[in-house]
């Protein structure tokens, strides 16, 4: 049997919301071991002088904990 734990993330990027969720799993994947999928829960975008900077996800991480 398996146990899974789900944890919250929150990554950016000023290229694009993909390129936010590559990075954020990248991140990730340096302390959380064994990553078996990820939700993007939420995305906005910060916007200075009326042009997008950054964009912005919220992912849900799941990773398997080790027996």
């Amino acid at each position: 049997m398996s146990v899974a734990k789900v944890t919250e993330i929150i990554a950016s990027s000023p290229k694009s919301f993909e390129d936010a969720v590559d990075q954020g799993i990248e991140r990730a994947a340096k302390t959380l071991h064994n990553i078996s999928s990820a939700w993007v829960k939420d995305q906005n975008v910060q916007v200075e002088n009326g042009k997008v900077t950054e964009y912005r996800v919220v992912l849900k991480v799941t990773f398997v904990l080790k027996d």
